[in-house]
């Protein structure tokens, strides 16, 4: 049986102005040309509800009784992971056949949804309590503490890096066509190491690494770039080293050399890279190198110090606005990976 269309609204309108003419049923109909089952159900719905507006509809019930939605909500929160057709078979085990989708859908409804997992450092307890350690330490250490401490890393950039997420729209059976799929190379076809510096007030050097990263190598790299950015960024007499705990960083040559020419260093705790507000600036420069589609490793390497040097002091600035807030995310995570 074919679905009957849905009457206007201005008709059914002119069927209860005739109605309160004092015309019957008969005369609407036939004036109007509908079934006089129509024009009786839009009068009876006016005598009743008092309007001919369409009411809001209940829907096809779902599957997934009451009884059967906490059992749902309490497999995903047990485990995570969990995949839909493995839901499905648990609620298949009560008796209750429902399609993964709607798994999905009711899931959603919970405000519960699939997401990528987010990769983080590995965090030992010695790590967690050194962690926990810095942060109460330099909880109230002033805004200017942040932002006369000279910032350091070194990043790798590959000729195709994967730092960038794709989508796009496919036709069943193309996913393979050669446009859409990224080509890769073993090894990242190339890459460029680089270390760089930078303070709130805008980015430092930034050094090419040529061959093997070494103590002496890195001794060289503070020696032609510490003190110049220093001296370029007008840092206070009083500003600070920050570098991370590579054993390159922390040998008896380097700190031997840092305490001959007076830098003072910060105490820094291991596998903390969301305390070091330079991780996000390489991964936005990443992204602004990759996007230019260089196509052999010296255009890597020029499109990356092109980008370093556009870096505005704003955009710095803006990463030490918040990194109070950072700390207080340390705290309230009990050490554990934050959003930062």
């Amino acid at each position: 049986m074919p679905i009957s269309k849905e009457v206007q609204k201005q008709i059914r309108k002119k069927v209860i102005e005739i109605c309160q003419s004092g015309k019957g049923y008969k005369a609407i109909f036939k004036a109007l040309g509908l079934q006089r089952t129509t024009v009786r159900a839009i009068i009876h719905k006016w005598q009743k509800h008092g309007t001919v507006e369409n009411l809001p509809r209940s829907g096809r019930p779902t599957k997934i009784t009451p009884r059967a939605q906490p059992r749902l909500i309490q497999g995903v929160t047990k485990d995570p992971t969990a995949t839909s057709k493995e839901l499905q078979a648990s609620l298949a085990s009560v008796k209750i056949s429902v399609h993964d989708s709607t798994i999905g859908k009711r899931l959603g409804k919970n405000g519960l949804h699939g997401r990528v997992l987010r990769r983080k450092l590995l965090l030992s307890k010695k790590n967690i309590k050194a962690l926990l350690s810095f942060t109460r330490k330099h909880f109230d250490d002033p805004q200017d503490f942040w932002e006369n401490t000279l910032w350091t890393d070194e990043t790798k950039v590959e000729l195709f890096g994967r730092c960038v997420s794709h989508y796009v729209w496919l036709k069943s059976n193309t996913a393979f066509q050669k446009k859409n799929i990224i080509t890769t190379v073993k090894y990242g076809g190339g890459s460029v190491m680089v270390w760089g510096c930078f303070v709130a007030s805008g980015p430092g050097r930034l050094a090419v690494i040529n061959g093997t990263m070494n103590s002496a190598v890195y001794q060289k790299i503070l020696k032609e770039n510490v003190r110049p950015s220093v001296c370029d960024l007008k840092l206070k007499r009083t500003w600070v080293l920050q570098q991370d705990n590579d054993p390159k960083h922390t040998s008896k040559s380097i700190f031997k050399w840092l305490k001959k020419n007076k830098m003072k260093t910060l105490e820094w705790p291991s596998q903390s890279p969301d305390l070091n507000p330079i991780e996000m600036l390489w991964h936005e420069l990443k992204k602004a190198v990759h996007a230019q589609k260089p196509s052999n490793v010296a255009e890597l390497q020029q499109f990356f110090i092109d980008e370093w040097i556009k870096i505005p002091p704003q955009h710095c600035n803006r990463l030490f606005a918040s990194y109070s807030k950072c700390l207080i995310a340390v705290v309230a995570a009990k050490g554990c990976p934050t959003s930062y």
